[in-house]
């Protein structure tokens, strides 16, 4: 196990002690009912930690319980990885915001835009102006997920085999062709919608680098930050560190999801920059002191190495749509997903008006999470960063992410 723990008093960096228990006592309840299999939280300000916890079961089955090493997937987490990943070229001149993804991945060139029918032999129009990195950064590039299930494209993706999985075989490479090869949303830059093209930004990041991405990440992120086991694959020997998958069940308690649930324990044919990592709780906090930016200590800088100047990080964190509008007026809807108040940056959902979005945040604060219901955020004017680590699909179960930043907020007293 590794020594994962909390380096200072609460009361030194401003918390209650007795409300942060608070966080532990509510999600408890979570595993105590069957809900949740297991948690871990870290909760850290000024670049210390203030609060590592963790209950329940990292496997139910086998009787493991959350330890502060269990591995974890955190699908969607990787994205801010990848997309840090792709501003480290930037600032060495690789590409610009604005250039055409087309200049690294060619099948790009002549994409297409639905246009109305349905998903078998739909109108097609062609797109008014190139994908761009921006696009891709921002998910406005009119790309999506087959699993979302709301447009005709959607099931186009699912028809193509990309749905919880890609279809066996294809490297990162020749699934993005293949996404060349099916039509866009919308015009590029027109809307906000989730989808792949993290998975296609990472693809630039290899043909920009001249590495594949792990290599790049495992150099140039992942190494120097010291995050030695985030990885796209779970080597055996580790196998027994990491935590089971599960989905709710018919009677509400979490079931456990082999079918999904499985992870390579060798390194993976397709490298997918929007959601294959696995990490750990001390790992991806090392990530997150990359991102806060407090006296002494610069944002785009941790572990005393620093990858990103501050000014990349703080033009990376701050609204990029259109008109400073936020996903509700801009997006296409995302189950469990606030969009109220909340606009999007390059790789990161950023708060724009607290107010309007109901729960306890800071104005400026950006975050994203994992499809198994993990969460990060960082607040920098609180100098905050929180993560949370379980194993449920979909996020969309149960209101985690709102209660669970009420609960530090409250905690929160100097």
């Amino acid at each position: 196990m590794t020594g994962l723990k909390a380096e200072a008093d609460p009361a030194e960096l401003g918390f209650d002690a007795g409300r942060l228990d608070r966080i532990d006592e509510h999600f408890a309840r979570y595993v105590d009912d069957g809900r949740l299999p297991g948690w871990l939280l870290t909760v850290s300000r000024n670049g210390r930690l203030a609060h590592v916890s963790c209950y329940g079961m990292r496997d139910v089955e086998a009787g493991l319980p959350v330890e502060t090493d269990t591995l974890w997937r955190i699908y969607s987490m990787t994205k801010p990885i990848t997309s840090v990943a792709a501003m480290m070229l930037l600032e060495e001149g690789a590409f610009e915001l604005g250039s055409p993804v087309r200049d690294f991945i060619p099948s790009f060139a002549d994409v297409r835009v639905y246009a109305g029918g349905p998903d078998v032999g739909p109108v097609t129009v062609p797109a008014i102006e190139p994908v761009r990195i921006w696009h891709l950064l921002t998910h406005t590039a009119g790309l999506t997920y087959g699993f979302q299930r709301v447009h005709p494209v959607d099931a186009q993706y699912r028809a193509a085999g990309f749905e919880w999985a890609n279809p066996p075989g294809l490297d990162l490479a020749q699934c993005c062709d293949r996404w060349a090869g099916l039509p866009l949303l919308f015009q590029p830059g027109a809307e906000w919608n989730y989808s792949v093209a993290t998975d296609v930004l990472g693809r630039v990041v290899e043909v920009a680098s001249g590495q594949s991405l792990d290599e790049f990440l495992a150099a140039r992120i992942l190494g120097p930050l010291g995050m030695t086991d985030t990885a796209f694959h779970v080597p055996p020997g580790d196998k027994g560190r990491l935590a089971a998958l599960y989905m709710p069940g018919a009677d509400g308690k979490a079931a456990r999801f082999d079918a999904l649930g499985k992870v390579a324990d060798a390194r993976p044919r397709f490298l997918s920059g929007g959601g294959g990592l696995i990490s750990t709780a001390a790992d991806y906090h090392k990530f997150t002191q990359l991102l806060l930016d407090r006296p002494g200590s610069p944002a785009g800088e941790s572990e005393g190495v620093r990858l990103l100047g501050p000014r990349t990080v703080g033009y990376m964190t701050r609204n990029h749509l259109p008109g400073g509008a936020d996903l509700e007026t801009f997006g296409r809807p995302l189950a469990g997903t606030p969009f109220r108040g909340i606009g999007f940056g390059l790789g990161f959902a950023v708060v724009i008006d607290a107010a309007a979005g109901k729960t306890i945040c800071s104005e400026g604060e950006y975050s994203w999470g994992g499809a198994a219901s993990t969460a990060f955020w960082v607040d920098r004017a609180e100098e905050l960063t929180v993560s949370f680590f379980t194993q449920l699909l979909p996020s969309s179960a149960y209101r985690i992410r709102p209660q669970l930043r009420q609960l530090v907020y409250q905690a929160l007293v100097g």
